[in-house]
């Protein structure tokens, strides 16, 4: 493994401390970097890309991705079908390019789940080229690998989840953050702002939970006055606030006769749908918070909260191989340079990817709960982490004395921790002894190793890091394997991932549905549907999202969703569905019992006809309920 240039290493006692002159521009890479780059890029698109035409994709996004291609007021609002009755229950920015991916390449599977597999492999790409500008080439090829192999990243890589665009977008904006600390411009610390923005438009609040951090590391490493540098930061935040809010201010301002009613709100503002029922709700008691429909937080069922979650059999598994590294190097190395000048750019990384890290672990930890998904985000924090922490500590290594045995006791620390996330599953038991001997070779080649240039130390650093990643690695290939993907509502890797998928009682969750791919009983709904159709506005009606998600993937036609996600969304009221049953715009209604009772639903079975299972080709009953409302016309 080739030596680092001593400016581009992240410090060490014996001249390496001084880091890149403020402003200048990286080296030129070494002959080995954009080949082994490459390497990795070409990795993480196979784990990423490989049989997504069977991917798990979400159900209910999907079906909003289907619509959303069909219509650009569908596509604008997130309308969760084609005609935008009523939108999805998050914002539609994450949906936005699995929608235009769509259009361009016709409703398949594969063509929803692209986006997200460019925008994993683009992550990787620029953590790496955000590294190498802080730490160095070595720290920027052991980052780009531990991203890549994070399980958790690998099975949302495959999904249509927003969680992805989310991780893009803030590690765009730690990015432009580092630059606009290093060269002392303005202009990319506004970028900064809008990447915010826009990772805003993915996950709404999650997005600002870095804006802290990044204040705290421009505030204190930046060059400048302290007033001017609070001045520019006001600046970026403006920036931010207004890009964020961007769409649900035009939503806001939209008449509501002419854009969709917004789903898990009670006033039909989408100001509560973004803090209300994906904000203040999923930290109080009060499920109602700020016009949120009640009920609506879903990660309440999840389980996965409290101070140990990272580290749970659920979560651990997912996230967490490098999390000891990453944690002891970020404290390491915040005590070791101390003493550095205030605007030490080594330091401001650390404190910047460790602020990253422990802001995002607080918040989950006391949330009311999480799928282990959202912890996705922690990835890119944990893998600059674990390789500024490995460059740091190769450099104290070069440079001799007491520091030196950082770096083996740190491989030794990972493998140990990895063994402790995969026995009580042996999930990877074929791989625990190569991991266990390389690791064990690699810290003795280390301990007792000569010149840091000799072929025995670069051996044995080489096979410590492989050692490493062995594990995260087997639990990321095994989640190619449908069986080990979790649930498509819930991608998780592993037998973890096979424990979701059996405990989801969802079917829709359960069973890997593509777009236009329906099953024999949804085809035979729909056939009897549109022979029935005499040019009403709607196919159908559904009591809430779940019957109608699966017909809407199947064909992109206006099915009004009484109720939005939950069912509890007070769209239509009994009066208007009644005007659009009385005005010939809606004929066929399906309920199931499974769904609260609202006064549209008591409208129906109170006015509307209840047609046997039989006629429209289903040999049982099952858990729906087909109403022919025409008489009410």
């Amino acid at each position: 493994m080739a030596t680092i240039p001593t400016d581009q290493t992240t410090g060490s006692r014996t001249g390496h401390r001084t880091s890149r002159r403020r402003g200048s521009r990286p080296e030129a890479p070494a002959s080995w970097e954009r080949p082994a780059l490459a390497a990795v890029l070409v990795v993480a698109a196979l784990l990423y890309g490989w049989g997504i035409g069977h991917a798990a994709i979400h159900p209910y996004y999907s079906s909003a991705i289907r619509s959303m291609a069909s219509s650009w007021r569908a596509f604008f609002f997130g309308g969760l079908d084609p005609s935008g009755s009523i939108t999805l229950d998050k914002l539609p920015g994450a949906f936005w390019p699995e929608a235009i991916s769509v259009w361009i390449f016709g409703p398949s599977t594969w063509a929803a789940a692209l986006p997200q597999v460019v925008e994993g492999v683009l992550t990787v790409w620029l953590l790496h080229r955000i590294v190498r500008a802080w730490a160095g080439p070595f720290a920027a090829l052991i980052a780009a690998l531990v991203l890549t192999f994070t399980p958790v990243t690998v099975v949302l890589n495959r999904a249509t989840i927003p969680d992805t665009a989310l991780t893009l977008l803030l590690v765009a904006a730690a990015g432009a953050l580092q630059k606009a600390v290093r060269t002392g411009r303005l202009l990319p610390l506004i970028t900064c702002g809008v990447w915010v923005g826009l990772a805003f438009q993915a996950k709404m609040l999650q997005a600002w939970l870095v804006l802290p951090v990044f204040a705290v590391v421009y505030q204190v490493a930046a060059s400048g006055t302290p007033l001017r540098r609070a001045l520019r930061l006001l600046l970026s935040g403006v920036v931010a606030l207004a890009v964020s809010c961007s769409w649900a201010l035009l939503a806001w301002v939209t008449p509501a006769a002419d854009r969709p009613y917004v789903d898990g709100t009670s006033n039909n503002n989408p100001f509560s749908l973004v803090f209300g029922y994906n904000g203040l709700s999923r930290f109080s008691d009060d499920d109602t918070a700020f016009g949120a429909v009640s009920g609506t937080a879903a990660s309440r069922t999840s389980g996965n909260t409290g101070w140990g979650m990272l580290v749970n059999h659920t979560v651990g598994p997912q996230i967490a191989w490098f999390l000891p590294l990453a944690a002891l190097a970020a404290v390491v190395a915040l005590v070791w340079r101390a003493r550095e000048p205030r605007t030490d750019l080594l330091r401001a990384g650390f404190l910047l990817w460790g602020g990253w890290l422990a802001v995002h672990a607080v918040v989950f930890s006391v949330s009311n709960g999480n799928h282990p998904y959202y912890t996705a985000v922690l990835a890119p924090a944990i893998a600059a982490l674990a390789g500024g922490g490995l460059a740091l500590f190769r450099s104290e290594y070069e440079a001799g004395g007491r520091r030196r045995v950082w770096l083996p006791s740190a491989i030794l620390l990972t493998v140990t921790w990895a063994l402790v996330l995969d026995v009580p599953t042996l999930f990877a038991s074929w791989l625990l002894l190569l991991a266990v001997g390389l690791a064990v070779c690699g810290a003795l080649g280390l301990w007792t190793g000569g010149s840091h240039a000799s072929g025995m130390v670069q051996g044995s650093l080489a096979a410590g890091i492989a050692a490493t990643l062995l594990l995260p690695a087997g639990w990321a290939a095994s989640s190619l394997d449908p069986l080990y993907a979790g649930a498509s509502t819930s991608p998780t890797a592993g037998p973890v991932g096979k424990v979701y998928r059996n405990a989801l009682h969802d079917r829709s969750a359960l069973r890997r549905v593509g777009l236009d791919q329906p099953s024999d009983r949804d085809t035979a709904l729909l056939d009897y549907l549109t022979a029935h159709h005499h040019g009403e506005k709607y196919l159908l009606a559904t009591q809430a999202a779940y019957p109608a998600e699966r017909l809407l993937r199947a064909q992109s036609q206006p099915m009004l969703v009484m109720g939005g996600f939950t069912g509890k969304t007070p769209f239509p009221t009994a009066d208007q569905l009644g005007s659009l049953i009385t005005t010939h715009q809606l004929r066929y209604v399906l309920l199931t019992p499974l769904r609260p009772t609202t006064p549209a639903t008591t409208w129906v079975k109170s006015h509307c006809t209840r047609i046997r299972s039989g006629a429209y080709g289903w040999r049982t009953k099952g858990s729906f309920r087909l109403y022919d409302c025409r008489k009410q016309g």
